[in-house]
């Protein structure tokens, strides 16, 4: 659906089926990845930020970000998932499965010599791979990470910098998904992917139960405030691996009652959207450049694991052009005062972007009452990088890079 007075497309779900999200992301398995994470040095907890005055300014009762962008020193969430996904591989290989495996011994002499030479190997557009390269490099194992021809060079760099070899190749990053498995076989690398295919599905889902340490987190910091749950959830997707983590983790811990959920992606590469729209319950790829300046959602094949458990539990998916990044971005990085400040690169800010469109614009009213987002809401945003890519930042932020088409400017009561 689109209204010709709003540039965002989005698709209403009703289905509610819970029975994968329990059997994927059991409370256990939860806790289990939140003591793995919390051994690792420099592990602090990310802020949960409340932008106050700007909730009041568009008439909710709150708008609460989880700043992925200081989380350790990768500016990015991604770490979380990279690193639970090898601790589970090294447990499985060492034969000590269902052991809890403490970070010390992860990285003893002792693991190394049973282990031997390993090496990991990933494709990514860049927060993905830097995670893995880092949690790699901590653990003592080399690392081999593709990238498509697209990737800037500053994400190139950032990947090099934890010590992996990187390998660009032409086309988008499905084309590097799909060279990295076949040179996998060739040079017996172990590929750690967040997006499945037939056969591989073990790693993307210990990938998507390793994020699930920023929502247990969320949830003890909402507790603090007298809050039990957020009321909405907008969370980016690229092949909808964060996004089937968070709306499978709420699901499982609250069932029926759990948040409405909104999947937000970019309209070039809106794959997840597309599959929706299809209304067949498979998910469907779409080709072509997947241009958008949201380099970490630029993705154009859904991981069908994923898939599977959005096609089920999402309440929305929307679908928007790069302005709406780019002025989620700026909302960020100039907020009301008494608000804090974020730091928030491209894919992050999407979902601020999307929110306040929905909020103000009369386009997207009919939208706004089916989420039924009014005063009483609690929403919650994932800032998932901070400026990971610090010339395209400054564009954006300094020199008014994608701007906002003057029919969808904020006035001053807050409506466009």
């Amino acid at each position: 659906m689109k209204n010709n007075k709003a540039d965002m497309r989005w698709i209403l779900n009703g289905k509610k089926d819970l029975t994968s999200v329990i059997k994927q992301f059991p409370l256990e398995v939860v806790h289990e990845v939140r003591n793995f994470h919390s051994q690792i040095p420099g592990y602090k907890i990310s802020p949960l930020k409340n932008l106050n005055n700007l909730a009041r300014m568009f008439g909710v009762r709150g708008i609460w970000i989880k700043d992925e962008a200081e989380r350790l020193e990768l500016n990015s969430f991604k770490v979380l998932g990279g690193s639970f996904a090898l601790y589970k591989f090294i447990q499985k290989k060492l034969g000590l499965e269902g052991q809890p495996l403490t970070y010390d011994y992860l990285i003893s002499k002792e693991v190394r010599e049973k282990l031997g030479e390993i090496t990991f190997a990933s494709a990514t557009d860049g927060n993905h791979g830097r995670g893995i390269a880092w949690a790699a490099g901590k653990l003592g194992h080399k690392c081999v990470i593709y990238v498509h021809s697209e990737t800037s060079a500053p994400r190139i760099q950032a990947i090099r910098d934890y010590g992996a070899t990187v390998k660009i190749i032409e086309g988008n990053y499905d084309n590097a998904v799909r060279q990295i498995v076949v040179d996998s076989a060739k040079n017996g690398w172990n590929v750690i992917s967040d997006t499945s295919w037939d056969g591989y599905e073990t790693v993307p889902t210990w990938i998507m139960q390793g994020y699930t340490t920023m929502f247990l987190e969320a949830q003890e910091q909402f507790s603090g405030q007298g809050i039990i749950k957020p009321s909405h959830i907008f969370v980016q997707a690229g092949v909808g691996a964060l996004a089937a983590s968070v709306i499978g983790f709420y699901h499982s811990l609250f069932g029926e009652k759990a948040p409405i959920c909104v999947v937000v992606e970019p309209e070039n590469a809106d794959c997840l959207y597309a599959s929706m729209k299809q209304n067949d319950g498979k998910p469907h790829s779409i080709t072509g450049s997947l241009d958008t300046i949201m380099a970490g959602l630029a993705c154009g094949e859904p991981s069908p694991l994923a898939w599977n458990i959005l096609k089920e539990k999402t309440d929305a998916f929307i679908s928007c052009p790069d302005y709406i990044a780019a002025k989620g971005m700026r909302i960020y990085a100039t907020p009301l005062k008494g608000d804090p400040f974020i730091v928030s690169g491209e894919s992050g800010a999407v979902t601020l972007g999307a929110l306040i469109g929905i909020l103000t614009e009369e386009g997207l009213k009919d939208l706004k009452e089916s989420l039924k987002l009014d005063s009483q809401s609690q929403i919650l945003l994932i800032n998932t990088e901070g400026n990971t890519d610090p010339d395209h930042f400054r564009q954006i932020i300094w020199e008014g890079a994608n701007p906002v088409p003057k029919e969808f400017w904020t006035k001053k009561n807050g409506k466009a």
